[in-house]
């Protein structure tokens, strides 16, 4: 698609910037430089060549996108659906984080790490179980507009170029329109839409408003003295909750794109850990290694992917206690354990989550192994079990049969490893708070939102992605172990996939046992 400026623009048929894009550019008003001379704004609008960009290919994503959206359709007949992908977040004055849509916005559309902050999702109902799907967003700003050169938001000159309307149609078989055709969508709102509310503030408070007004002319034009009225109920935010459960529990079971993309994480996090070890001796030499440890891996995520999944523990010696280790600023020490807990986040956002613990000089202490042995009985107990059929907490239940039985043998529990499993006592969890899966694919914590009839005791179906990952923590102050346990945190975390017929540890290539992971180590050093 061809998208020129003509060089024969003058200034004044130059289309001026906009009142948002004036907004954004206002961060730093005081100190801006641009020239706003009239020949250098005649001089800028010239002189540059025809783009001349075929339409893309449907990426892989799309036909499974639509598939999605169709399921969503049958839940919501008639309403109509806004599914926002968020807005950039300031970081520091006229600074942002990097932009990541929101995960549903990703699901519905496929559109992943290339999505543009801003867009919207409408799917605006056209039968009885069936929407039309288009996507709102702020289109290419043609070379006759001040915004390409002036707005260091979303400038061309300062961000790079834009797609186009069609572009985006082509490459995610949806309709796609400027950002200001979705005023129509908030004049056409009514009680029965829907909006993904933790998306994006604003567009929840535009269709909020919208919906109280629809509410408001309906109940004057029925004779408002007989028909109560109350913004309080018209407010009421349950049905926007049972789409963003319904929305959340669509990702539970994934479908074959999401596999491989899931597949593909867990193959760069693989290499993201082999890299890490091969830098120990840089780590090591450093006051805080932990710090190269994160970067070594993130270089990889960034490599094979969008980012990490979530912020990287690389937790040494005692910071392997802290469960969500992330300030990562210790130093690295031969005789301690590192506890790495990383993922590679996909351009999808498809994301793996995987824990090793290994010793920083190749070999474990006899406590250090006899804990790491537990840890990794426990996981594999938990593996035993999953299969279609189980119910999904029956996971976690195995995982501490284990933790129970070695703590107790341990001497660490004040009764016998049965009565601390009983739900009034609990007293190994002492040593280990938090639970032992969790789904697993565009969120690091998939699905959050699901009924608990869905998630932990729902049942496990095959295509369902999650986390297997037990572990011990040994605070450097807990005087009811003894001395030569303290400061010693071990975790072991693998993504596994519910198959046909039992599950697959996506990442046991990662090696698991403490014979391999004492090899691993010392292979890495050579």
């Amino acid at each position: 698609m061809t998208n020129s400026g003509d060089a024969t623009a003058t200034a004044h048929e130059a289309r001026p910037i906009d009142e948002t894009t004036a907004e954004e550019t206002g961060r730093n008003a005081n100190r801006s430089t641009t020239p706003a001379s009239e020949g250098f704004k005649a001089f800028i609008f010239g002189g540059w060549a025809d783009r001349d960009e075929p339409l893309p290919e449907p990426r892989a994503q799309a036909a499974y996108a639509a598939a999605r959206r169709a399921r969503v359709s049958a839940e919501f007949p008639g309403q109509r659906l806004v599914i926002p992908a968020g807005d950039m977040k300031q970081r520091a004055n006229d600074t942002d984080y990097p932009f990541r849509a929101h995960s549903a916005f990703a699901h519905l559309t496929g559109w992943g790490s290339d999505s543009e902050p801003g867009a919207i999702l409408v799917m605006e109902p056209t039968g009885q179980a069936a929407h039309a799907a288009t996507v709102y967003f702020r289109e290419r700003a043609g070379r006759d507009s001040e915004e390409f050169y002036a707005n260091a938001a979303i400038g061309e000159f300062w961000i790079g170029p834009r797609p186009s309307l069609a572009h985006v149609a082509a490459d995610l078989q949806v309709e796609a329109r400027g950002i200001a055709d979705f005023d129509r969508v908030i004049d056409a709102v009514d009680t029965a839409t829907l909006v993904l509310r933790e998306a994006d503030v604003a567009i929840t408070e535009r269709v909020d408003h919208a919906r109280l007004r629809f509410a408001a002319e309906a109940a004057l034009s029925t004779n408002a003295a007989d028909t109560p009225f109350s913004l309080e109920v018209n407010a009421e935010h349950e049905p926007d909750a049972d789409f963003a459960r319904v929305l959340s529990e669509l990702r539970l079971v994934k479908d074959e794109y999401e596999i491989a993309e899931m597949r593909a994480a867990v193959d760069a996090t693989e290499r993201g850990f082999a890299e890490v070890l091969a830098e120990l001796p840089r780590i090591t030499s450093e006051v805080r290694g932990e710090r190269v440890i994160e970067g070594v891996f993130a270089t990889r995520a960034r490599l094979d992917g969008n980012d990490v999944g979530y912020a990287s523990i690389a937790a040494a010696g005692p910071h392997a206690t802290i469960l969500h280790w992330t300030r990562n600023d210790g130093p690295v020490v031969p005789g301690d354990l590192v506890l790495l807990d990383a993922g590679v986040e996909r351009d999808s956002y498809y994301t793996a989550d995987i824990t090793r613990t290994f010793p920083v000089n190749g070999a474990f202490s006899a406590v250090q192994r006899q804990v790491y042995e537990a840890v990794l009985e426990a996981a594999d107990a938990a593996f035993r079990v999953a299969r279609p059929g189980v119910v999904f907490r029956e996971i976690h239940a195995a995982a501490m049969a284990v933790i129970a039985r070695k703590t107790a043998e341990w001497g660490f529990l004040p009764v016998s490893a049965q009565e601390s499993l009983e739900p009034e006592n609990q007293f190994h969890r002492r040593y280990m708070v938090h639970g032992t899966s969790h789904h697993l694919g565009l969120d690091v914590h998939d699905c959050a939102q699901a009924r608990r009839s869905m998630y932990m005791d729902g049942v496990l179906e095959p295509g369902m992605v999650f986390t297997i990952e037990p572990g011990l923590y040994f605070q450097p102050d807990d005087l009811t172990v003894p001395e030569e346990f303290r400061g010693i945190g071990v975790r072991i975390e693998d993504d596994i996939l519910v198959t046909a017929d039992g599950a697959e540890n996506l990442s046991a290539g990662i090696p698991r046992t403490a014979d391999e992971v004492e090899a691993w180590v010392r292979g890495a050093a050579r």
